[in-house]
C-alpha cells in the first residue's frame, strides 16, 4: 500500500465545463438550511471509467448549491487496484474539485476492495475495517465491514451503538440486507446478524451498494433502508418491483444528496443526466414508535 502521493493531476477543461453546464440544468429540492447537516452517497465507484466521470461532473456541479460536508462511499472504491496510480484513476482524478476543497470522503470496503484500502488516508478509514465518526451533534455514523461480519465487528457495534448517545445513528455498509435486485437480492444471514442490533438500538437510515442501481425501501420496523450502488456502474433492468420497493433506479447511473433537518431527512436522487430520479423527506420514527414497529 502506498501512501497517498501529493502529486495533483490535471483535469481537463471539459470536466469543469460539463460541470458549469450540469449545474445550470440541476433544480435542487432540498430544504438547503443554513445550520442543517449535508452530506452525499455514492457507491460502487472506483471504476476510472466515462461513466465515474459523469457522475463525478454532477456531483462536483451540485456542491455549488448544496454545499454538502462530506462524501459517503458503499464499497467497491477502486476497482482497478491499489497503487497509487490506481487511486489517482480510480479517486483523485474524478473527485478532485472535492478534494481540493477539503471535502472528506468516508468508506465502506466492498467486495472489489483490496482490506488494506483501509490505510489509505483520503478514504479516512484510519486503519480500521469498521469505525464510527460524529458530524454534528445529535448525528453519529457507523460504517462497517459487511465483507466479514466478525464477532468482534458485531460487539464493537453493540458497544458503540449503546453508548452513541446520538439522535441519529446512521449505518453504512456493502451488501444490503433489503434489496429487490435480481442478482443478488437481500442478504438474509447478513439481516440475521446485523437487524437485531439497529433495532435493539435505534438506527434510524441504513445505506448500502453492491446493488447496481437505486432503491429505496419501504421502512422496515422504523429503519430506512437505501441501496445506491450505481455511481460508475449500472445493472440495467435488474431492480425488480417487490413488496419492499418504494422507488427504484436501474436505468442510468446516480448518486445522492441528504440533508438532516431536526428531526426529518430530507433526500434526492441525481441521475448522470442530471434528473432527479426521486425525493422527499422522510420522518424520524420517535423511539416508542421504533419499539412498537420492532415487535409488530
Amino acid at each position: 500500500m502506498h501512501p497517498r502521493r501529493f502529486l495533483r493531476p490535471f483535469v481537463p477543461l471539459v470536466l469543469v465545463a460539463a460541470s458549469l453546464s450540469a449545474l445550470a440544468a440541476q433544480d435542487l429540492t432540498l430544504p438547503n438550511k443554513p445550520d442543517s447537516l449535508k452530506f452525499a452517497i455514492i457507491g460502487d465507484s472506483g471504476t476510472g471509467s466515462k461513466s465515474q466521470y459523469s457522475v463525478a461532473e454532477r456531483l462536483v456541479a451540485s456542491r455549488a448549491k448544496f454545499p454538502y460536508e462530506f462524501v459517503l462511499m458503499m464499497g467497491d472504491n477502486s476497482y482497478i487496484g491499489n497503487d497509487a496510480k490506481d487511486f489517482q484513476k480510480a479517486f483523485e482524478v474524478p473527485y478532485k474539485p472535492l478534494l481540493d476543497a477539503h471535502v472528506k470522503f468516508y468508506a465502506a470496503l466492498g467486495n472489489h476492495d483490496n482490506p488494506n484500502e483501509r490505510f489509505y488516508k483520503s478514504f479516512n478509514m484510519n486503519g480500521e475495517r469498521f469505525y464510527t465518526f460524529k458530524p454534528k451533534p445529535g448525528v453519529r455514523m457507523f460504517a462497517l465491514d459487511s465483507n466479514y461480519m466478525d464477532p468482534s465487528q458485531l460487539a464493537w457495534l453493540e458497544k458503540d451503538l449503546a453508548a452513541s448517545g446520538s439522535v441519529w445513528k446512521i449505518c453504512f455498509f456493502h451488501h444490503p440486507i433489503y434489496s429487490s435486485g435480481g442478482a443478488h437480492g437481500s442478504n438474509l444471514p447478513l439481516r440475521a446478524q446485523l437487524e437485531p442490533l439497529f433495532l435493539k438500538y435505534g438506527v434510524d437510515a441504513v445505506f448500502s451498494g453492491h446493488e447496481h442501481f437505486y432503491e429505496r425501501i419501504k421502512p422496515q420496523k422504523g429503519i430506512y433502508y437505501f441501496t445506491s450502488g450505481g455511481a460508475a456502474k449500472l445493472r440495467e433492468g435488474d431492480v425488480k418491483s417487490t413488496e419492499l420497493t418504494a422507488k427504484k433506479f436501474d436505468t442510468g447511473y446516480h448518486f445522492m444528496l441528504l440533508e438532516i433537518v431536526k428531526d426529518e431527512l430530507h433526500f434526492q436522487v441525481i441521475s448522470n443526466e442530471g434528473k432527479t430520479v426521486d425525493s422527499g423527506v422522510l420522518p424520524r420514527f420517535s423511539d416508542a414508535e421504533k419499539k412498537k414497529l420492532a415487535t409488530s
